[in-house]
């Protein structure tokens, strides 16, 4: 192998496919990254088994081969790089390979590609084509809320239902459950149900950039696994195996209070209160009352600690229904309101012990609900 490329694309390469380098196996080839020839331009691959990532990068290639190299090395030093050409080149008897860069030389020692993990191909196999940047706002709007322990397997991932005009995605972890809709112009004919680990997920956003015009959601046939594709970067993931919780039963069909506030205004009072919340498992006071002769309808959101003191922040509110109280999470709280794009957005509740639902107003394909906590606490 030899070849030439420029030392910020290969530094952004590493950078992606890092993301997805073991750091506790003990097959030592995981801790690399497999560096390829591949028709006309350098692949990248990292996996830790559960998921593959592989970015290609420009280059001038005189030699074809293939090494995998220790994956903190080689992005360290291409960081200390001057934004110049870097020349690789591979002994493939010393499985070394020699990087030069203006006046910089590096040798660092390998491990044979064929020791690397079969990476899976697309083999011509069903693909749903999605809007990069609102495919991103979607995983935003879902992966928070999975759980992050593997006492439940199926809840650390993203339920994904595919049907020819819509994907919808949910997550929950037992006490809050996103839902998140979106549009598609060419589903599959036969619907798919799959659980993505949100791991994958979330390192698949982290990737997704303003320049990609598409990111292709690729279904293998027979195989647990599914790639997403972009431009010039393919993730692969492994599925994950079992039965999601029906959601859809959890969802109120109704409520009797609807409030709706400034998203930025909740947000910041929901961040005050967060302060105060720490000692008392995050427990925040939500009251809603109606407007009256007096006064605007409004919230307030308030949090106390025996420790440290407390806080009351009032914001105004349109109140369509009953006066409430109600103890939420308030860090749960805080992450869905991140998440959330529109203005203004709505809480309706129900009674103190049924669920709150949190919506974006203005748009009907996305649904937060939470668990309130019980007063006392």
């Amino acid at each position: 192998m030899k070849l030439s490329c420029l030392q910020e694309n290969l530094a952004r390469g590493l950078s992606i496919v890092s993301r997805a380098v073991s750091t506790r196996s003990t097959l030592p080839v995981l801790a690399n990254v497999l560096l390829a020839t591949d028709e006309g331009r350098l692949k990248l691959s990292a996996t830790n088994l559960e998921i593959v990532i592989t970015c290609w990068v420009g280059a001038k290639i005189e030699e074809e081969g293939a090494i995998t190299v220790p994956a903190r090395t080689i992005s360290d030093l291409v960081n200390a790089l001057p934004q110049e050409q870097v020349q690789l080149q591979l002994n493939s008897e010393t499985q070394t390979l020699h990087l030069a860069c203006a006046r910089t030389e590096a040798n660092i020692r390998g491990i044979d590609s064929q020791e690397f993990p079969l990476v899976p191909q697309d083999d011509d196999n069903p693909r749903v084509r999605l809007d990069p940047a609102e495919f991103k706002e979607m995983i935003a709007q879902v992966s928070f809320a999975a759980a992050t322990d593997d006492a439940r397997p199926t809840l650390t991932g993203i339920y994904t239902h595919i049907a020819p005009d819509q994907i919808k995605m949910a997550s929950t972890d037992g006490f809050r459950l996103s839902v998140r809709t979106m549009e598609i112009e060419e589903g599959v004919a036969d619907e798919r149900t799959l659980i993505i680990p949100a791991r994958a997920l979330i390192e698949l956003a982290r990737v997704i950039s303003d320049s990609d015009e598409y990111v292709d959601l690729i279904l293998l046939q027979g195989r647990s696994q599914v790639i997403f594709e972009l431009e010039t970067v393919r993730l692969v993931s492994q599925l994950i195996e079992g039965h999601f919780p029906d959601f859809a039963a959890v969802v109120p069909e109704s409520h009797r209070t609807r409030t709706v506030m400034n998203t930025a205004g909740f947000l910041k009072a929901c961040k005050t209160a967060g302060i105060f919340a720490r000692e008392s498992g995050n427990t925040a006071r939500v009251r809603i009352t109606q407007a009256n002769e007096l006064m605007p309808g409004n919230a307030v959101i308030s949090a106390t600690s025996a420790e440290t003191g407390d806080n009351v922040a009032q914001i105004d509110a349109v109140v369509d229904g009953e006066d409430i109280e109600m103890n939420f999470n308030v860090k749960f709280i805080t992450d869905v309101l991140g998440v959330i794009s529109t203005p203004q957005v709505a809480l309706e509740t129900t009674s103190t012990v049924e669920p709150g639902v949190l919506k974006p107003v203005g748009k009907d394909d996305y649904v937060h609900i939470i668990m309130p906590m019980q007063f006392g606490r």
